[in-house]
């Protein structure tokens, strides 16, 4: 999916990674997103065009928990941020997906915090900061 080598491009200031030698970005296997019945990959578009993209798994990434979604990736494009395009892509997963959920942000992803974080005051949320094993960063959990 050429839309995942963007968002590994905007990640690449924040993780350090580079450009192999034909001058793309390496971007990981996503054959699970259309094999496994848990894993779901969604596009969002604006006017019928790509803006984004999420993808979701229906388990824990820090506990395994098969009863836990688990927000894996999300990525707006630059072009339509700051216009709701995530908000309204995210509130309607919430709905396609009730029950509970963990959403994960890398710690110097700030920007990417503040997003969850507005988005999820309707959710009455709880947030935990973790640096261990599992994960370095913050983690917020709620139920939609």
């Amino acid at each position: 999916m050429a839309l995942f080598e963007l968002y590994v491009y905007d990640f690449s200031e924040l993780v350090d990674i580079d450009v192999a030698d034909d001058g793309r970005f390496r971007t990981p296997p996503l054959d699970g997103y259309f094999t496994d019945a848990r894993w779901h990959a969604f596009f969002i578009r604006v006017d019928g065009n790509l803006a984004g993209f999420a993808l979701v798994q229906q388990r824990s990434r820090l506990t395994g928990d098969e009863s836990v979604t688990d927000m894996a990736e999300f990525f707006v494009l630059r072009k339509y941020r700051r216009q709701r395009v995530g908000e309204r892509a995210a509130r309607w997963l919430f709905t396609r997906f009730p029950g509970r959920w963990e959403i994960r942000q890398k710690p110097n992803n700030q920007d990417a915090t503040t997003f969850w974080r507005r988005i999820l005051t309707d959710y009455a949320y709880e947030e935990e900061l973790l640096d261990d094993e599992r994960w370095h960063g913050p983690v917020q959990r709620f139920t939609s």
